[in-house]
């Protein structure tokens, strides 16, 4: 059995509190939530209804940062950390449909995406799929478990959305960081997404979901000075770090563009 197989990790789905890739899950319409879930969602948005706009940009986000390395810059493997449950257009579904041949591995720790990971690990027989149930925190399970897919002499994709507001302490967030990153050869990429201060509305949502969701998954907004941070010593890809939604926007549905989430790609010298 490989390391990361779901039937290897399998725990008792808690549906008595709130999950923060659950209530994602449920922002961007899926289907694989509960109604603590959903009560728990339905809070943040009255607090602050621009939420399911901000979880919507973000998907959309990723499809055109995995399009861009995938088309543009050629990087053929992707470490997706912070992997939440599938949905459309995952991250090997748009890598290997640019480039059938592309290795993702997944990682996430929670049992109802380990239950749907056999979804995740579909992939075109060209390319290769994992999964490593890991915390984003624990650097060295993730990064061993991820070179038996991977090849780390040769550029990587680290995906990193919404999942560095998890770590509560900042300086914990850059040091987790800088651990991955400096184990990423040359021509490597970082692609972060994140939740930021500016929007007071954002901020109250979060502190209240925070405290009803019994310490389970805090979540931390950054200042954009902070999630700029994230970027140091990387050269970033135009246009640089911006509001998610205006990042090579293409058309969408929502016809919204002031979203209180940042992105950015770099890439590793």
């Amino acid at each position: 059995m490989k390391d990361g197989d779901p039937a290897q990790h399998l725990t008792e789905i808690d549906t008595s509190m709130p999950h923060s890739a659950r209530i994602w899950n449920y922002w961007v319409g899926g289907k694989d939530n509960y109604e603590v879930d959903r009560t728990a969602g339905d809070q943040v948005r009255e607090v602050f209804p621009g939420i399911v706009d901000d979880a919507r940009h973000t998907r959309a986000f990723l499809a055109r940062a995995v399009r861009c390395l995938a088309g543009e810059e050629g990087v053929r493997q992707f470490l997706d950390i912070g992997t939440g449950l599938p949905t459309a257009d995952n991250t090997h579904e748009i890598a290997q449909r640019v480039a059938p041949e592309s290795r993702i591995v997944y990682v996430d720790n929670d049992p109802l995406v380990l239950r749907h990971a056999q979804a995740l690990l579909t992939s075109h027989p060209e390319g290769a799929c994992a999964y490593i149930d890991a915390d984003v925190r624990d650097s060295d399970r993730i990064l061993t478990g991820a070179a038996r897919t991977l090849d780390f002499s040769r550029p990587i994709g680290l995906m990193m959305l919404g999942i560095l507001g998890n770590v509560p302490d900042y300086d914990e967030a850059l040091e987790t960081l800088k651990r991955l990153l400096d184990a990423l050869p040359s021509g490597s990429f970082l692609v972060v997404n994140d939740g930021t201060t500016t929007n007071v509305e954002r901020n109250e949502a979060v502190r209240q979901y925070n405290e009803n969701s019994g310490g389970s998954h805090p979540y931390t907004n950054r200042s954009p000075e902070q999630i700029g941070a994230y970027f140091s010593g990387l050269t970033l890809v135009e246009p640089g770090v911006v509001p998610t939604s205006q990042w090579r926007p293409e058309p969408n549905p929502w016809h919204t563009t002031d979203v209180a989430v940042l992105c950015g790609v770099g890439r590793k010298i």
